[in-house]
């Protein structure tokens, strides 16, 4: 839980010049946003071990002092955006509030130290001791893996027990998967072994225990399903307006997590007719049955969000005549309830590793905005709303197919 410092102890921190916990900004222009992303992953990665919260305070010059920065509700979500912007990976725990210490309003970052080392900026492990930021060297890189270890972990960096380091492809990993994870100048001067990286990207325990993780086969594994049972989606075309009617197509779409999506778009792309008009305007205008954008963001959601563990179940990708069902086995998560699912600016992450990998394989731009695009998306195209049936062990999403003029599908 993120603890949260009294007014005395922020003072007492405003001013104390030698935390390596603490930094200040006097403002947000030029390159600090940068540099503040900077600071939150450095504290984010805790490589002090202080297992508290870092302070970065915005209005303040390096000696405490205000800098007369107006704290405006413009420069909070400002704020506030860098946890979902997805720059900084996995997805920082951290608070944004205006504070008024020794009489001055001050915009206090709160930033918990993470369970999921190293935590990356642009693809660049960030650390701080004492009054130093910098790129965290290969040492360094290593205290972070082992402070991971040291931690209650999250699922999704569990260990796949009865999977090696052979089953995962060296080559999709290399040339496919570093490229876009870590920074080119990084990869450049890396001098680590593939153990050393594979472990840095969370995808094996640790160099000396090279047990692959849950994301470890998800994302870059020869045969995910043949240890994660539930690393599948079922897709069904069915002729028909109900689960009876005739099945015309199905398919168990396997693979690692990219493989499983470009094969669910064949799916969509090859059953997604497209209606053109040449009398509305000018030019022709082409209009899908389903905006591809909204299929897309659904889809991620779904693999992204669903609960793997305890769970042989596949994601359902069910194709009806008048809608398509996406169905994804675990209900709401953390703040997410069902009565406030899909609600704008909450964000909850089951699996923030996972999250992690699939921003990097870019099938996750920003954060908390998948079902605002899709909606956004379906009404632009003139489909009719988005539907959700929420539960305590299930999500399903209905994309409805857009009507014809005469109110037919």
């Amino acid at each position: 839980m993120l603890e949260r410092y009294s007014d005395k102890e922020l003072t007492a921190m405003l001013y104390d010049l030698e935390s390596d916990y603490v930094e200040r900004k006097e403002s947000i222009t030029g390159d600090t946003p940068k540099r503040a992303r900077e600071a939150i992953c450095a504290f984010a990665n805790d490589l002090p071990n202080h297992n508290k919260a870092g302070v970065l305070f915005i209005g303040a010059a390096d000696n405490g002092k205000p800098s007369g920065l107006k704290i405006t509700d413009q420069l909070l979500l400002t704020l506030a955006d860098i946890k979902t912007d997805g720059n900084i990976l996995p997805l920082p725990v951290m608070t944004v509030e205006k504070r008024t210490l020794d009489g001055n309003e001050i915009a206090v970052v709160s930033v918990m130290p993470s369970d999921s080392t190293p935590v990356k900026y642009d693809g660049r492990i960030w650390i701080r001791t004492g009054p130093r930021r910098a790129l965290a060297n290969e040492q360094e890189e290593r205290i972070l893996i082992e402070k991971r270890q040291s931690k209650n972990v999250p699922f999704d960096l569990k260990p796949v027990y009865g999977s090696s380091i052979n089953d995962l492809s060296r080559g999709f990993f290399e040339d496919e998967y570093l490229p876009m994870a870590v920074a080119k100048e990084v990869l450049e001067a890396n001098k680590r072994s593939y153990e050393e990286r594979l472990a840095a990207c969370k995808m094996i325990v640790s160099v000396e225990d090279t047990t692959p993780t849950f994301i470890g086969l998800m994302a870059i594994g020869k045969k995910p399903r043949f240890h994660i049972g539930s690393a599948y989606i079922q897709f069904l075309r069915i002729d028909g307006l109900d689960p009876m009617a005739p099945i015309i197509d199905e398919q168990e779409i396997e693979g690692r997590i990219m493989e499983m999506y470009r094969l669910a778009e064949v799916k969509f792309k090859g059953y997604n007719k497209r209606a053109i008009d040449v009398f509305s305007g000018p030019t022709h205008v082409i209009t899908p049955d389903y905006p591809e954008t909204a299929f897309r963001q659904i889809l991620c959601n779904a693999i992204m969000h669903r609960r793997y563990e305890e769970n042989n179940a596949p994601i359902h990708f069910y194709w009806y005549n008048d809608r398509i069902e996406i169905n994804s086995p675990g209900g709401p998560f953390g703040e997410i309830t069902i009565e406030n699912f899909g609600q704008p600016g909450l964000v909850a992450y089951r699996n923030r590793n996972l999250t992690e990998v699939m921003k990097n394989l870019d099938l996750g731009q920003r954060f908390g905005f998948g079902i605002k695009w899709a909606r956004e998306t379906m009404a632009e195209n003139g489909n009719p709303p988005v539907e959700f049936r929420v539960s305590t062990g299930n999500v399903c999403c209905i994309l409805k197919k857009k009507q014809t003029e005469n109110g037919s599908v």
